[in-house]
């Protein structure tokens, strides 16, 4: 959420971000309700202090007759007071619907475009060459995870639709092995890096998504519960919940955490893509990097990296071919002020597939949370950042199809051998 001063101040470029993003909101009519909002807020400050100076003049008076006149007059104020908190009740109602509706400020660097389309390639990275390096090519016609997950007995997508329903799966064998050689992969990746290691929880309150910007725009894509919870798609909802309402200190920041949960979505805008497999699917696990520091864009930035870095050298250690986007406007969510997608190479598709995103909000998601910090006596509010450390089963789509050679048999990517106990993947083997 924006500061309503800053929206009020510099209301062209909040505007221009809306714009940028594909966004409509109503500028003009908050600023009108918040001039509403300012004026009957200043009357119900002047009764207020018009009934605490009368209630010492009651007290002060010597005349019974003096004493009657003020509590008649001040039951005259109650009443008007009564009805102006009335209104101004149903103006902050609707003043509040307004604000989070509020898109941040895109960066500069970000570029235009109306779709994922128009996102922009910041540099590419393959095993054989590095940075630069060209898509992995195969003297064979390679075949697709969906493929290859069922002839090595990976997975089994027919009872998982039994049982699940549509897009259930269940991971077998060495699907199974794989997945948990990639936690411990990455747990391991992560243990020396300055994160708080957390188990978080899957099953969040409101406010939490409300803070974090999935709410009330996303709602369609979220479980929701009989008791008014929702299931997370991701770690971040959970962990930015965690320091809600608290103040932390100059010299903890930046406080860096490494997060653990189960994930849900309901891909409620994805009807008919990626039906087969499980690229996109209702069920995952997800390791996510947040991360909340002082309020300096310069900071923001090069956390921003830094994260962004720290999800590259993992692919980088899977041999995975991939590049780095930078989203543009429209596909950015309500609160990001810049975002990297990381796409990884998909051979039976001949495209990058994404597996990463890294992100930051300046002050948007904390100033809903109300995650605030002391910097020399002046309460100010974080800035936060996130992206994914690793998402399962996902990775696997990328790494069987990499990894496959003209026999069928798969590679197993060195950085996961010891984990595995073995260096291929075979059919009867």
């Amino acid at each position: 959420m924006l500061d309503i001063k800053f929206i009020r101040e510099n209301k062209d470029i909040v505007a221009a971000g809306a714009k940028k993003k594909r966004i409509q909101i109503d500028l003009d009519k908050l600023i009108t309700l918040d001039d509403k909002r300012r004026e009957l807020q200043n009357k119900i400050d002047e009764k207020r202090a018009e009934q605490n100076a009368a209630s010492s003049a009651i007290a002060a008076a010597k005349d019974p007759a003096e004493k009657q006149t003020i509590v008649a007059r001040m039951q005259e104020v109650k009443e008007t007071l009564r009805l102006e908190e009335e209104s101004l009740q149903e103006i902050l109602k609707e003043w509040r619907i307004l604000m989070v509706q509020v898109p941040n400020v895109p960066d500069v660097s970000v570029p235009e475009g109306d779709s994922d389309a128009d996102n922009k390639e910041v540099r590419q990275w393959s095993p054989a060459s590095g940075f630069g390096g060209e898509k992995p090519q195969f003297d064979f016609e390679p075949k697709s995870h969906t493929e290859l997950l069922l002839m090595h007995d990976m997975a089994d997508y027919e009872r998982g639709a039994k049982v699940a329903g549509f897009r259930g799966y269940f991971l077998k064998n060495d699907g199974a092995r794989m997945v948990w050689a990639l936690e411990r992969f990455v747990q391991d990746r992560f243990a020396d890096k300055g994160f708080v290691p957390m188990i978080v929880p899957s099953l969040v309150r409101r406010e939490s998504f409300v803070g974090t910007g999935y709410l009330p725009q996303s709602e369609e894509d979220l479980y929701k519960t009989q008791d008014g919870e929702y299931l997370a798609g991701t770690a971040e909802v959970a962990t930015m919940g965690y320091l809600q309402d608290e103040i932390l200190e100059k010299k903890d920041l930046p406080l860096k955490f490494f997060s653990f949960s189960p994930c849900f979505r309901r891909e409620a805008g994805s009807h008919g893509k990626d039906t087969k497999g499980i690229f996109r699917i209702h069920e995952f696990v997800k390791y996510e990097q947040v991360v909340l520091c002082e309020a300096k864009h310069e900071e923001s930035i090069r956390l921003h990296e830094e994260i962004t870095e720290n999800a590259e050298r993992l692919l980088q250690e899977l041999e995975l071919p991939y590049h780095v986007v930078i989203n543009c406007g429209a596909d950015l969510g309500l609160g990001q002020v810049k975002k990297y997608d990381i796409e990884t190479w998909m051979p039976s598709e001949k495209k990058y597939r994404e597996t990463h995103s890294s992100s930051y909000f300046h002050d948007f998601q904390t100033r809903r949370l109300n995650i605030r910090y002391r910097d020399e006596g002046t309460l100010r509010y974080v800035h936060s950042l996130n992206n994914t450390a690793l998402a399962t089963p996902r990775i696997l789509t990328q790494i069987v199809e990499n990894n496959q050679r003209a026999d069928g048999s798969i590679s197993i990517p060195e950085a996961l051998r010891n984990y595995m106990g073995k260096d291929e993947i075979r059919q009867n083997r």
